[in-house]
Order: C-alpha cells, then sequence, then structure tokens
C-alpha cells in the first residue's frame, strides 16, 4: 500500500551492516550527549571513555577534555575502602549496581557531594567489562555556593561565549562579533571574575550551567536565539 497523501517517506536504512552500525552507534552518542543526568562509561582501571555534556558542566570541562582522566582524580570517594565491593564484581564478573559517595569541584569552584552509581556492563559474558557511571545530586553543597550571577550577559558576552565553545581562538571571535584581540580578552576576563571561575572551559561550563548558552544546540548559540 502506497503513502497517503502529504506523508513523508521514511529515511531507509543503510543495507551494508557496517554503514547501519554507525548510524545506530551514532543515534545512540546523540541521545547520550542530551540526557540531562551526568553519565560517564571508563574502563575498570577508572579511566573515563567518554561523558556526556551534564557530566562536563557538573565537573566545570567540555565532555571531551574528560576523555582519558582518571574518575577517581574527578569524583573522590568517601568512607573506608568504598571501591572494594566493584573491585570484586568485576574480578567475578556479577552485574549490579554500586552506588558510593563523593565529593567534587563544580565549574564554580564549590565542593559537592553527590551519590555515583557504578555499573559494570558489557556486550557479551565473555567480553572485558565497562563500568558505567552516573552521578545524583540529592544533597546541598559541601561548602555554601558561591554567589551565582545576578545579572544576564550582555549580547555580545554571549555571542563571544557561545563562540568559546566551538573552540575558536581569541583572533576568530574579535573577527566574529567586530572587535579587537584586547576587546575579547576584556570581556572574557571580565566574565571570569564575576563566574570565579579559573579559566576559559570553566567559563564556557559555567554558560551552559547559568542557561547562557543553549544546551540543545550546535554549533553553539545563546539561548533563545
Amino acid at each position: 500500500m502506497g503513502l497517503e497523501a502529504g506523508e513523508p517517506p521514511s529515511q531507509a536504512l543503510p543495507e551494508d551492516p557496517r554503514e547501519l552500525a554507525i548510524l545506530w552507534r551514532n543515534r545512540f552518542l546523540m541521545l547520550f550527549d542530551h540526557l540531562p543526568l551526568p553519565i560517564a562509561v571508563c574502563d575498570t582501571v577508572g579511566v573515563v571513555h567518554v561523558a556526556n555534556r551534564a557530566m562536563g558542566a557538573e565537573l566545570g570541562a567540555l565532555p571531551g577534555h574528560l576523555r582519558g582522566r582518571k574518575v577517581l582524580e574527578l569524583l573522590r570517594p568517601q568512607g573506608r575502602r568504598p571501591l572494594r565491593p566493584v573491585m570484586e564484581a568485576v574480578r567475578l564478573q556479577r552485574r549490579s549496581q554500586y552506588p558510593i559517595e563523593v565529593l567534587w569541584t563544580a565549574a564554580d569552584g564549590t565542593e559537592r557531594r553527590g551519590e555515583l552509581t557504578i555499573e559494570p556492563v558489557s556486550d557479551l559474558p565473555d567480553d572485558d567489562p565497562k563500568l558505567l557511571l552516573w552521578l545524583r545530586t540529592p544533597g546541598p553543597s559541601a561548602t555554601a555556593p558561591a554567589a551565582r550571577p545576578t545579572e544576564r550577559v550582555s549580547p555580545v558576552e554571549a555571542r563571544i561565549l557561545a563562540a568559546a565553545a566551538r573552540g575558536a581562538t581569541t583572533a576568530q571571535i574579535a573577527r566574529e562579533v567586530d572587535l579587537t584581540v584586547d576587546g575579547v580578552n576584556y570581556h572574557l576576563t571580565r566574565l571570569t571574575r564575576r563566574w570565579h571561575v579559573p579559566n576559559r572551559t570553566a567559563l564556557v561550563a559555567r554558560a551552559y550551567a547559568t542557561g547562557v548558552l543553549s544546551p540543545d544546540a550546535w554549533p553553539p548559540r545563546p539561548e533563545g536565539e
């Protein structure tokens, strides 16, 4: 039976199994990146393979900059030997969930407390497992949070932040927003001091966390544009 009038045709899936696998992998990564829950995947020694934007925003880094980092340098377990059950589960190839309490330094420089759940996962029973991690923040910050920005950024500052999120250099940003390099540096330094962040990476993460940049747009753009 043909399509009804006005009904758009569905996109044909590739017949090559490799192309089909790539298609579904890309769709999964897009969904993974847009989940609001901070999630990461690491190997059994704790090296991060991939993290989503929510995890990057929570830790004050772009997701790609978390790749290759040791998760225990980012999220600090609390209590006595909290990882022993996880190590035993990996050794015995058990599949279960192991919550542990962790502390970490957020994008605004404050110490935060939450629950990290670790679950060994694998495609096949005999495969070496990966560790799926997700972070919950049910409690308040470990210390009083720094004051959040009380004023919205100017339109030019929002454009500068969007360009920085794309990885543009200072000179490229200057051409895009029609300022001098010194003018761009002035705005970046002003925002860094106002938001109490140490560098441009944390500045971009803070811009996402405070809603200055749209979380669902690529290339990055200011919220509302």
